[in-house]
């Protein structure tokens, strides 16, 4: 064997999936060369629902400075994503029915609940997630794992700017109260979306988890599938109590 070939051999047994993360590397210096870190994070926030390997790739970036340039998007993606989840439960659903509810007054409950449900979510899920990958034999840290989570929320923040238009055009005020026009095929459609944004955002999660520690399919899954086994058993206690 040359020089060359031993060299790319010894190469690809130091890094695990090398083979598949060196062009996304690659694709991450030419896309973001000459950007701030700050910037480049911006960036990623939408590039994560197209090229979701790159984003998911440069978390494995440990320098305090690209670390630190991910906190203002990630703050506005757990907002974004919780605000979209407390609109779609049923406790939202019947708020104008209150007399002392208005619009000003929900869209204020909105930002309120909307951050609380997030901030718990993010770190909640994160934990969940770091105890799986550290289960399977993981080294990563509770950051990181938390930040996976907050850019796998993608899909789920930007079903607040698609959806929620589409529903108060269509239905208005009749959305956040019990009975009226927003009962039918119509509000089934946009359950439906919503579930899709959802799965959307789960399976962006499945792909950061591979990516970041470079696993296998079934790895991975397992990971996931530690994560999910002790976010039930939280919600058991919870119940119990």
């Amino acid at each position: 064997m040359s020089a060359t070939g031993e060299l790319y051999c010894q190469a690809r047994r130091c890094s695990i999936g090398a083979a598949t993360l060196r062009p996304v590397a690659l694709e991450i210096a030419d896309a973001h060369e000459g950007l701030s870190a700050d910037r480049a994070w911006w960036l990623r926030v939408l590039a994560v629902l197209v090229s979701p390997r790159s984003v998911f790739f440069a978390l494995r970036e440990d320098d305090p400075d690209d670390v630190a340039a991910r906190s203002e998007p990630l703050l506005l993606l757990v907002w974004m994503a919780g605000a979209s989840a407390v609109l779609a439960t049923p406790t939202a659903a019947g708020l104008l029915d209150k007399s002392d509810y208005d619009a000003l007054l929900l869209s204020i409950w909105a930002f309120v609940a909307g951050g609380i449900y997030g901030a718990v979510g993010y770190f909640l899920l994160g934990f969940a997630l770091f105890f799986g990958a550290r289960l399977l034999g993981s080294l990563g840290d509770f950051r990181r794992a938390r930040q996976l989570v907050g850019f796998a929320l993608v899909p789920l923040a930007l079903s607040l700017l698609v959806l929620m238009p589409v529903r108060l055009a269509l239905y208005g005020g009749d959305a956040f109260r019990a009975g009226g026009s927003d009962e039918g095929a119509g509000e089934g459609v946009l359950l439906a979306l919503q579930l899709g944004f959802a799965a959307w955002s789960l399976a962006l999660l499945v792909i950061g988890v591979r990516v970041v520690h470079g696993w296998s399919w079934l790895r991975t899954l397992a990971a996931l599938a530690a994560a999910a086994a002790l976010l039930v058993a939280i919600v058991g206690v919870f119940a119990l109590i």
